[in-house]
């Protein structure tokens, strides 16, 4: 029998020392020592198990991440699954698992092509990492139970991985346009900036001419999506101005001394008068002549503008699927063309995911006139003409005209062969042309907010043959039916005769 010894004061009472302390103290009961006892098989028989996992900075689309899971136990391990977090934490999605039992690891993800590498048996790794990688993980650990061998004890940790994603598309254009130049009346002008692809929502601001633009940011409300012009035109009043008395620069060439245009040509007149020297007399001229001595006008109001204008700025953030934003960033003020003209502005967009910002410019500038260009080059009677517009003038092209240009069509001195007074767009297309059309001219006007230019052209209509061929040919035959007529009268009268 073990000997029982009484502790002494701060002394640890061992097992062999449980019966020294009933005898002596007198407190514990049976029940309370199987208690005691129970405990401290039950700890010897499940042993411990804590799971943690570091934080993780946020990464950028692209990246690789790994996820590391810390466990310590005394226990027996028998696996280790991570799982993606989904849908508020209703979902819980397996991306890889280890079985310690059989020392394999498989991953969960076949539709990723295994994305996940295993590099400890508690660190996965993803590589180039996505958008919708983003989100909450849970790592699993499970022990063996050391008193039944059958059961399994978990715990788990839990991490966020933040994705970013930079801005992958960034443009400016103009709110409401084309629109047309207005000569008499002030108006507001709005750039609208668009960044997509960006997660978080990138912070927009805008620039003139290299230096940032002090603003006043003001709330936009729904009904104003479409029109955002009209709000801002309610928080500041327009400038007052004065009326412009700019006159429109006429060319010489087109009109007579009376001021009237010249009447058209007749197809039948001598083509010999526009034949350059060196031709042959039966060589068709060119089709189209450009006037060179027309005068291309750019207009500018005399308006009384304050040199240092407001610019009111508003930004929206839409949500698309794929967890990034689209932001829309909106700069209005009251245009001037006389300052406003050929002036530099930027959109500047700073995200976290980039060291610098994303820039694109857009410089304002009127058009400086079109060029003209006209199908056929030879255009006969009874032809389908376009005339088009390609590009503008030397000195000014296309991409330097800002905003996109608002192009009408008009003839000078008359109608256009529909019978309308304009037409707009690029190209005026006029179906079988007659030949009252001769010597007919053409005014393409190109204009946007900050100004309005002319071009002329002359359509020339040539003499078609095949059509006089045929008007000749019904001719003929018109006649030859009247002789055969006055033939068969002759005959049927001589026939008469003689039966009487």
């Amino acid at each position: 029998m073990v000997g029982i010894t009484q502790p002494r004061p701060g002394e640890h009472v061992n097992a062999n020392g449980v019966w020294d302390l009933l005898q002596n103290k007198g407190k514990m009961t049976v029940f309370s020592l199987c208690l005691l006892l129970c405990a401290d098989l039950l700890d010897l028989a499940v042993g411990y198990l804590t799971v943690t996992i570091e934080p993780l900075p946020p990464v950028v689309v692209g990246e690789t991440v790994t996820l590391k899971c810390n466990f310590k136990t005394d226990g027996r391990l028998r696996e280790i699954v991570w799982y993606r977090v989904t849908d508020g934490g209703t979902i819980k999605q397996k991306i890889f698992t280890y079985d310690a039992m059989f020392n394999t690891n498989y991953s969960h993800m076949e539709d990723y092509r295994r994305r996940e590498d295993l590099v400890y048996q508690s660190t996965v790794r993803l590589p180039e990492v996505r958008i919708s990688d983003n989100g909450p993980y849970e790592c699993h650990v499970g022990i063996y139970d050391r008193a039944t061998r059958e059961k399994v004890v978990l715990a788990s940790g839990n991490v966020f991985l933040t994705v970013m994603s930079p801005p992958n598309n960034i443009s400016v254009v103009a709110e409401n346009t084309p629109a047309p130049f207005s000569r008499y009346q002030a108006q507001n002008f709005t750039l609208v900036c668009t960044a997509k692809g960006g997660k978080p929502a990138p912070s927009v601001y805008f620039k003139r001419d290299g230096e940032l633009i002090e603003v006043i940011s003001y709330t936009q409300s729904s009904s104003e999506q479409g029109g955002v012009s009209a709000g801002v035109r309610g928080a500041r009043p327009l400038i007052s101005r004065d009326l412009d008395d700019t006159k429109l620069q006429r060319s010489l060439s087109l009109l007579d001394p009376e001021g009237r245009a010249p009447p058209p040509r007749p197809y039948t007149e001598s083509t010999q008068r526009v034949h350059t020297q060196g031709q042959q007399a039966n060589e068709p001229s060119p089709a189209t002549e450009v006037i060179p001595e027309t005068v291309v006008s750019r207009e500018f109001p005399r308006w009384v503008h304050s040199t240092d204008p407001l610019y009111y700025f508003s930004h929206t953030h839409i949500p698309q699927s794929d967890g990034s934003v689209v932001v829309q960033a909106r700069l209005t003020w009251t245009l001037n063309p006389q300052l406003d003209n050929d002036a530099l502005f930027s959109c500047e967009v700073k995200h976290p995911a980039l060291s610098m910002p994303m820039q694109t410019e857009i410089t304002l500038a009127a058009p400086k006139g079109p060029k003209l260009a006209m199908s056929p080059t030879r255009a006969k009677v009874g032809d389908t003409v376009r005339i088009t517009v390609q590009g503008f003038q030397v000195g000014s092209p296309g991409n330097e005209v800002f905003p996109e240009p608002l192009f009408t069509w008009t003839r000078v001195g008359g109608r256009l062969l529909d019978g309308s007074t304009e037409r707009d767009g690029k190209e005026l297309i006029l179906e079988r042309v007659p030949a009252e059309l001769n010597g007919s001219m053409y005014r393409c006007t190109a204009q946007n907010p900050l100004g309005s230019t002319d071009t002329h052209t002359r359509l020339i209509v040539f003499e078609n043959p095949s059509m006089m061929k045929n008007t000749q040919n019904q001719n003929n035959g018109a006649s030859r039916v009247d002789v055969l007529g006055l033939t068969w009268m002759a005959l049927v009268l001589t026939v008469t005769v003689e039966l009487t």
